[in-house]
């Protein structure tokens, strides 16, 4: 039994190390590579575009590796400075912090050299239309072998953020506004019967797997997890009446085909207790699907009132 027990783990220990490949390379937390590649940040945040530029190789070139080209052949370092001069120029509050719980990593590779991997949050607000840019950027530079200038920059962030971006500039219609619709007879219908007590047919106007996002409380909930939550609301309160505020509003959206409508409202409660009154005012933003059902509402109101 001892002889078959060794040569199952001679076995195990063998297959283990038949699995290790060479090693190919070192990786650092500290390096000169990651004081050139944060110094190069820095620089750009300041707006020292010249430092900046410093850091870069004559023939560098930066890839957007998320490209669908397959042929891009990135872009110089004429290219990258004159980008850099525009977040100078156009945008302002700018910053390229360390993402969250986040540090630069150098590898030095036996074969492709010395890399900088780094995860940024770039941050600014555009000066001309008031546009948030907001994103993460992982970006991987590759450096001479003296470390002190990049020869190619990969980066890795999210387009939409650019397309957001670059939408801005011009005016661009998103949609129809509707003041009469049958998804705003459909709100009316289902808010009145809740006012008259007809839990069942007012559910019915919303999908089985609607989800309510009410701004009192700190999760989503579902279906059977907001009647529970009402039930306990008019346990101690009676609704007396319901008035709408203003008028609903349909927006049928062109962006994302999105279907929403907004009524505002007027709660009339008395507290059980004691005959208190109270009027609490509640914005609704219903969600349609295609085939007319609510597929999300969100609430917003003071749950304070209640208290």
């Amino acid at each position: 039994m001892k002889k078959i027990t060794f040569i199952l783990i001679t076995l195990i220990t063998f297959s283990v190390s038949a699995q290790k490949k060479k090693k190919n390379g070192t990786i650092y937390i500290e390096h000169p590579g990651i004081e050139t590649v944060e110094s190069f940040h820095k620089a750009f945040v300041d707006g020292d575009i010249d430092k900046a530029a410093s850091y870069l190789a004559d023939d560098m070139r930066i890839f957007n590796d998320l490209t669908m080209n397959k042929d891009s052949k990135g872009w110089g370092k004429k290219s990258l400075i004159a980008n850099m001069n525009s977040w100078k120029n156009n945008w302002e509050y700018l910053s390229y912090e360390r993402s969250e719980g986040s540090y630069p990593d150098a590898f030095e590779y036996n074969k492709s050299g010395n890399w900088v991997f780094s995860w940024n949050q770039l941050y600014a607000i555009n000066k001309t239309t008031g546009v948030k840019f907001d994103s993460p950027v992982l970006r991987g530079y590759v450096l001479n072998d003296d470390n002190t200038k990049m020869r190619r920059i990969h980066e890795y962030n999210n387009n939409v953020n650019f397309r957001i971006v670059n939408d801005s500039f011009y005016e661009r219609k998103n949609g129809v506004i509707y003041m009469n619709h049958e998804h705003i007879n459909s709100v009316r219908k289902a808010m009145y019967s809740f006012a008259n007590g007809d839990a069942e047919k007012a559910y019915s106007f919303f999908h089985d797997n609607a989800v309510f996002i009410d701004i009192n409380e700190n999760k989503n909930m579902n279906k059977d997890e907001i009647i529970a939550r009402d039930s306990k609301i008019f346990s101690d309160w009676t609704l007396t009446g319901l008035d709408e505020s203003g008028y609903p509003d349909y927006l049928e959206y062109d962006w994302q085909d999105s279907k929403v409508v907004q009524s505002w409202w007027n709660f009339r409660m008395t507290r059980n207790s004691d005959g208190k009154k109270v009027v609490v005012k509640c914005l609704f933003l219903d969600t349609f699907n295609d085939d007319g059902k609510i597929i999300r509402r969100n609430a917003y109101w003071n749950g304070q009132l209640l208290k």
